[in-house]
């Protein structure tokens, strides 16, 4: 640890996966950003473990480190508001459809905690394509006071979590390999209440290569954006 950083212990729950023996990405990505004020972009280096004492950093310049055993695990610092608006904001009946025909995960993500339909205490955060535009993905969060809150309103980093899975955007569905979330940028709001259903919306905005960038909203019921973000995966060499 650098002589000015302050440390904080943070565990990540093993109801918080996304592959089976690490977190779900958005999640851990919330987790550290809780370290920073407003919107923040985090990148994740390596798989998140679970169930495991992790060092959080934070340092004079406002940038927060995640480690474990000395091992850097993932990165987060301030980000400027993100210029990300929908090119289509579905209803919330629409956005049932899709979850209706919900993407099927490969094994690796076949558990995640925020889509999978397998979890009877994930956040049911299926998604799948929207029937007016099949290249972006559409879905429900719903939360309920089984999903961590406070104030009647979810924690911040449930919020991350629901913004991260239907990022997962069509062109990576018909890829041989899985990605994983590699670093997130998001955007809180307005707060996420408890009970009301609100749609995630997904689409790409560019691929090179193994890296595929997309974004991500919630919207209430109206259409009113509540949270955005934007991420970028990487394909699984093997």
């Amino acid at each position: 640890m650098s002589p000015t950083a302050t440390s904080e212990s943070i565990v990540l729950e093993r109801r918080f996966n996304g592959p089976r023996n690490s977190a779900n990405g958005g999640y851990a990505c919330g987790r550290l950003a809780a370290f920073v004020d407003g919107p923040a972009e985090v990148t994740l280096w390596r798989p998140v473990p679970l169930e495991t004492p992790l060092d959080a950093e934070r340092h004079d310049d406002g940038s927060v480190t995640l480690h474990h055993d000395g091992v850097l695990l993932a990165e987060a610092g301030p980000a400027l508001p993100l210029d990300l608006e929908p090119p289509h904001r579905p209803t919330v009946d629409e956005a049932r459809q899709a979850a209706r025909h919900c993407f099927q995960a490969p094994d690796l993500l076949a558990c995640c905690y925020v889509c999978s339909p397998r979890r009877i205490d994930g956040l049911g955060v299926t998604f799948g394509p929207l029937p007016s535009d099949p290249a972006m993905t559409g879905g429900l969060l719903l939360a309920d006071d089984t999903v961590p809150h406070a104030g009647g309103h979810v924690l911040p980093e449930i919020a991350w979590a629901a913004l991260d899975c239907p990022s997962y955007a069509p062109p990576l569905w018909e890829l041989e390999r899985p990605s994983l979330l590699a670093r997130m940028t998001a955007e809180l709001i307005e707060p996420i209440a408890l009970g009301q259903p609100l749609v995630a919306v997904g689409w790409t905005l560019r691929s090179e290569g193994r890296k595929y960038e997309s974004a991500t909203a919630l919207l209430a019921a109206d259409g009113r954006l509540l949270a955005r973000s934007r991420a970028l995966w990487i394909t699984l060499r093997s």
